[in-house]
């Protein structure tokens, strides 16, 4: 199944999602939501005029709206799509400079969530520890081999999709895996090389 998708393009939404509370919000309204902002602050430990307040500049950019609620004076929120996604293939300098400012951010939220993880793994089941970690692979790819590679490992993981949105699909014992999925070059480029001749840098 294909996921309900937010594609952001826009160097000021680009710019307006790169904030880590905003990031957070979004993660709770996908996972707990629909949720007031006073609901939300108290599971992430912020003030509720802090989580208004983003939580309305996430609206302004299409990732969050108001959903219905039984109390007329606080309406809760809830995220419009199960994923965010933009392109990192801009020639753009605007956009990409705000892509950049963007993934450092998610970037910095993923290492906080290892640590997390890391910082507990000792008390995890043995049948857990042994299949949860951190490992790298390399490989040699031109882009269009690196572009299929991505779809083929995407492709793999929609087959269970439709556990995230019905949790009567989860099997018992099942349990949320965040799998962080990083793809960087090793090396610079040659020296003198032109975009084209590397294959189209990002």
């Amino acid at each position: 199944m294909s996921l309900p998708e937010v594609k952001l393009s826009d160097p000021k939404a680009l710019r307006g999602y790169a904030h880590p509370l905003r990031m957070a919000l979004i993660g709770l309204l996908r996972q707990q939501g629909p949720l007031t902002a006073t609901q939300a602050a108290e599971r992430l430990g912020e003030s509720v005029p802090n989580c208004s307040f983003h939580l309305r500049q996430l609206a302004k950019y299409g990732l969050a709206e108001r959903a219905p609620g039984a109390d007329a004076r606080e309406r809760p929120w809830r995220a419009t799509a199960l994923n965010t996604s933009w392109d990192d293939a801009s020639d753009d300098p605007r956009t990409r400079a705000a892509v950049d400012e963007l993934n450092a951010v998610q970037l910095a939220l993923y290492t906080r969530r290892a640590e997390e993880f890391l910082s507990r793994r000792a008390d995890e089941p043995t049948e857990w520890r042994a299949v949860t970690g951190f490992s790298d692979r390399p490989v040699h790819v031109t882009p269009d081999e690196m572009a299929e590679l991505t779809a083929r490992i995407e492709a793999l993981l929609a087959e269970y999709d439709d556990r995230i949105t019905d949790p009567t699909k989860r099997p018992a014992g099942s349990r949320k895996v965040s799998l962080m999925h990083l793809a960087v070059l090793t090396d610079p480029p040659p020296a003198g090389a032109s975009a084209g001749e590397q294959g189209g840098a990002r």
